[in-house]
């Protein structure tokens, strides 16, 4: 029998609020310091509500090429981060789904072998192995290009093992059922493995997103053509102005707008994540 304490419920609930405050506060701070003239930001006390801008700040931003950004406008900028994002997160799960395919369902030589060498790149970032991936880049002339942004970061070990594990649960039933009925190996992943990983497909695409959206590095390093900049590269570049100040309420209004898809991703995936992570079987 669970006990009623009121004062432990409210105490719960005390430090619950107090952590949401805590983490909200940066967001709060970013929404007021959009909507103020950059006077309002460059002297104490700095306002904690919403001034009278918002809409001159966010039309700057999203129709005018910063001088700080490249002269690239940040709507531009979202869109490059968007298809980056995207195309990075469809390349790890498509490829990922195959690998973990082919490693549970097919019989071949060194098989586990190949899975651990996929498992052990965990231990190799990005920031790692960045010198020969630009070399390899240079040499195959994707420097400046979707396919020198997107390529170098499409596989993942993280989601080929996630998908391995997953696809060990899947009863062998399944896998007779599909022989009897003449199903080859393809027609088996398309209608029933990939039905089945929707959960675990939604999950990780969530993840991956996030990671391809908040991209900074590679970026910065692969590409130097200003109609391919990035929203994140674009907040690093406002905020290195040089001798200038940094224009504080633009940097905020593009900080606030590049949350904004990450978030509404979250928001519209979230019973799938959710479910993806909780499932008993995972």
């Amino acid at each position: 029998m669970v006990e009623n304490r009121p004062i432990g419920r409210a105490l719960t609930h005390l430090v619950l609020i107090l952590g949401v405050t805590f983490l909200c506060f940066p967001v709060w701070m970013a929404l007021v310091a959009s909507t103020h003239p950059p006077e309002a930001l460059s002297r104490a006390p700095i306002p904690l509500w919403f001034g009278g801008q918002a809409w001159e700040n966010y039309k700057t931003i999203l129709s005018g090429g910063l001088s700080q950004a490249g002269g690239v406008p940040v709507a531009r900028m979202m869109l490059n981060s968007a298809v980056m994002a995207l195309g990075i997160t469809l390349g790890k799960i498509a490829i990922s789904l195959l690998s973990a395919f082919a490693i549970v369902y097919f019989r071949f030589p060194f098989r586990m072998a190949f899975f651990w060498m996929i498992f052990i790149t965990l231990m190799l970032p990005v920031e790692v192995r960045i010198l020969p991936t630009y070399d390899v880049m240079v040499k195959l002339s994707l420097l400046n290009s979707w396919g020198g942004l997107i390529v170098p970061l499409i596989a993942s070990a993280t989601a080929t093992f996630l998908f391995r594990q997953f696809f060990l649960t899947v009863p062998d039933e399944l896998v007779e059922a599909a022989r009897i009925d003449r199903a080859g190996p393809m027609r088996f992943f398309w209608d029933i493995l990939l039905p089945l990983s929707r959960t675990n497909i939604a999950a990780i695409f969530i993840i991956l997103f996030i990671y391809g959206w908040n991209q900074y590095l590679w970026p910065l390093i692969i590409t130097t053509d200003e109609s391919l900049y990035t929203v994140v590269m674009g907040i690093g570049r406002m905020m290195n102005a040089g001798e200038a100040l940094p224009v504080w309420h633009l940097i905020m209004a593009t900080a606030v707008l590049a949350m904004l898809p990450p978030v509404l991703v979250v928001l519209a995936m979230q019973r799938l994540f959710v479910k993806g992570l909780v499932e008993s079987e995972k």
